[in-house]
């Protein structure tokens, strides 16, 4: 399993913006965009894994990962 894998990533639809918006919180914010979910989705994981990666070889602390958190449930229980 790549290390990115153990981070939450959100693709969202931007009203304002009309187009699909991508993020990885505590890791990157708003760091992509484009017209296909897929596509913006892929670009982030792209995304991600650069920026563990650059963290790693800096010697950075890495953030908590969000696996096991129950984070995708917390999201269910507001619908």
């Amino acid at each position: 399993m790549k290390e990115s894998a153990k981070y939450l990533k959100i693709v969202e639809w931007s009203e304002d913006d009309q187009v699909f918006i991508g993020q990885c919180p505590g890791v990157i914010g708003q760091c992509c965009h484009g017209e296909s979910e897929i596509e913006v989705y892929k670009e982030l994981c792209a995304i991600v894994d650069e920026w563990l990666e650059i963290a790693k070889n800096e010697k950075r602390v890495l953030p908590p990962p969000t696996i096991g958190k129950g984070i995708a449930k917390q999201i269910l229980s507001f619908a």
